[in-house]
C-alpha cells in the first residue's frame, strides 16, 4: 500500500461523510499534488474541497466535501508524514548519535533532518536536506515557524562542522527565508576552540541582520560521551570557559536589546550552571521562546515552584510523606534547593535529593534526560528513598516507562522498592508529585509529549 493511502477514515469525520474509502490514495486537493502531511494539511484547510483519489484498482474518482474551515479531513495514512521520515545527511563532527552505545533500540541511532518535522513538532533540521522544491514550497505555503540548526554562519567552517560540502547553503537559503518573512528559531551547538570566540561573534551578527525573521537564537554547549574512539577530537565546557561564552553571549544580546527591543539570543541553562552561576531571573528570558532548548528552564520551574508553594497550605505539606528525587548531576543542587523552600515553609517535610552519575554515557555527561535506569539502580540501591521516588519525565521514552538503556520503571521498582513517579518540567506538577498528589492523565500525557524537549538538557 503507498504511504499516501487512506488507512483508515474518522467514522464522524468530513471525509466519511462524503464517501472516502480506506485504501484509497488522496493524489490531490483542489487540484493541487499530495505529496505528503503539509500539502494535505494546508490545501485541506479550506471549507470546500474537492478530492481526487485513487483506487487500488488504478480507478480514478472525485468526491466534493465541505466541512468548516480547519477542520481535519479525518484521515489517517500509513505512516504520520504520509512519506519516509528523511534521515540527516551529515556527519557533523558533533553529533549526540554517533556516540551512543552500540546495542541499543534501532530508534535511537535514527537521525532526522525533515523540515516537515519541524513545523509540525519542533524538530530542528540543518536544511541541507531540501530540495529546491521544498525550500519554495515552504515560502509558498508559508511554513512558520522553522526551527534551525545553525552552528555557524561562515559557510566553509558550516562545511567543516557538519561534514557535508553543501553545508554552506543553508545560510543562503535562510537569507531567502527571511526576505520572504518566513519566521526561524535557532540553535547553535558550541564546540570549545570551534565555532565561539570571533566565529560566534560573526555567527550572532549575520543572525541578527536576519531580524525579525530570526526570532529567537540558542547556545548550547556541545554533548561529549565516553564512545568517541575514531571520532573528531572535541573537548568540553568547564567553568572558565562557560563563564566567558556566557559572557560573549550576554554582551550581544544587551546590544540588540538596546537596539531591537529583544535579547534574541540565550545561553542554555548548562552554561550557567557549568560556570557555577545562578540562571538570570524570570524576565530575562522574555517569553522563554527557546524553553525546548533548555533556556530558562530551570529559572521558570523555580518561578513556577515559588508560585506554588505560595498557594500551598501548612497542613498540607505537614501531611507529606518522605520521598525522594533522582536528578542529573547538574540539575541536582537546584532541585535540591526547592526541597529546601518547601522545608522552610514545612518543617516536617522530608526529601532527599540524589544527583545520578552518568556511568552509561560517561561522567561528562550531566543532564537528567540521559540518566540510564541501570544507573538509577546501582547508585540509590541501599539510599534512604522514602516511600516514593520522584524522577523528570524526560529520562523516559516518550508515551512509555522505558529509560535509554531499556531498563522500565518496573526493573527500577522491583530493585530499590518503591514506587517511581515520572514528573514533567513543571513547578506545580512538583511540588503536587513532592505532596503525594496523583498526576492526572492528561498532565501525564504533557509530560510525555515533552519528553524530547527535555531530554538533553537539565
Amino acid at each position: 500500500m503507498s504511504m499516501t493511502a487512506v488507512k483508515s477514515v474518522d467514522p464522524r469525520s468530513p471525509a466519511r461523510r462524503a464517501g472516502v474509502q480506506p485504501g484509497e490514495t488522496l493524489t490531490h486537493i483542489n487540484g493541487h499534488p499530495i505529496i505528503d502531511v503539509l500539502d494535505y494539511k494546508f490545501y485541506g484547510y479550506d471549507s470546500r474541497l474537492e478530492l481526487t483519489l485513487k483506487g487500488p484498482d488504478g480507478t480514478v474518482r472525485t468526491l466534493r466535501v465541505r466541512k468548516s474551515e480547519g477542520e481535519d479531513l479525518g484521515l489517517e495514512f500509513e505512516t504520520y508524514l504520509m512519506d519516509r521520515a528523511r534521515s540527516c545527511a551529515n556527519h557533523c563532527i558533533f553529533c549526540f548519535v554517533d556516540q551512543m552505545p552500540p546495542g541499543l533500540r534501532k530508534s535511537l541511532y535514527f537521525k532526522d533532518d525533515d523540515a516537515r518535522l519541524s513545523f509540525l513538532l519542533g524538530n530542528y533540521l540543518t536544511l541541507t536536506n531540501l530540495s529546491p522544491r521544498e525550500v519554495q514550497r515552504i515560502i509558498d505555503l508559508r511554513i512558520s515557524p522553522i526551527n534551525v540548526s545553525v552552528h555557524t554562519t561562515d559557510r566553509a567552517l558550516r562545511e567543516k562542522m557538519l561534514n557535508n560540502p553543501r553545508a554552506g547553503e543553508g545560510i543562503d537559503i535562510m537569507e531567502r527565508f527571511a526576505h520572504n518573512g518566513i519566521t526561524m528559531n535557532c540553535q547553535i551547538v558550541s564546540c570549545p576552540g570551534i565555532n565561539d570566540g570571533p566565529a560566534l561573534d560573526k555567527t550572532l551578527a549575520d543572525l541578527s541582520a536576519m531580524f525579525p525573521a530570526v526570532n529567537s537564537i540558542s547556545v548550547v554547549p556541545v554533548g561529549v560521551t565516553k564512545y568517541r574512539e575514531g571520532l573528531y577530537p572535541l573537548q568540553t565546557y568547564v567553568r572558565e570557559t562557560a563563564a566567558a561564552l556566557i559572557g560573549q553571549v550576554e554582551r550581544f544580546a544587551a546590544r540588540h536589546l538596546e537596539e531591537k527591543g529583544t535579547r534574541l539570543a540565550w545561553c542554555s541553562d548548562e552554561f550557567y550552571l557549568l560556570a557555577g552561576r545562578e540562571p538570570p531571573p524570570e524576565e530575562y528570558f522574555e517569553d522563554f521562546t527557546q524553553l525546548d532548548n533548555g533556556v530558562g528552564m530551570l529559572t521558570l520551574l523555580s518561578c513556577e515552584f515559588a508560585r506554588a508553594l505560595d498557594l500551598a497550605q501548612v497542613e498540607e505539606l505537614e501531611k507529606v510523606a518522605p520521598f525522594s528525587i533522582a536528578t542529573g548531576v547538574s540539575a541536582a543542587p537546584f532541585l535540591a534547593k526547592l526541597v529546601g523552600q518547601a522545608r522552610e515553609k514545612c518543617g516536617t517535610i522530608e526529601g532527599n535529593v540524589y544527583p545520578i552519575v552518568n556511568r552509561f554515557f560517561g561522567e561528562t555527561i550531566t543532564v537528567a534526560g540521559l540518566v540510564a535506569g541501570g544507573d538509577l539502580i546501582q547508585q540509590l540501591r541501599g539510599r534512604d528513598l522514602g516511600q516514593r521516588l520522584l524522577i523528570p519525565a524526560s529520562m523516559l521514552r516518550a508515551g512509555e516507562n522505558v529509560f535509554l538503556d531499556d531498563v522500565t520503571t518496573v526493573d527500577v521498582e522491583r530493585e530499590l522498592g518503591v514506587p517511581v513517579i515520572p514528573v514533567p518540567q513543571d513547578g506545580y506538577e512538583l511540588l503536587d508529585a513532592i505532596c503525594g498528589i496523583e498526576l492526572t492523565p492528561e498532565i501525564q500525557r504533557l509530560a510525555w509529549e515533552n519528553e524530547e524537549f527535555y531530554r538533553y538538557n537539565p
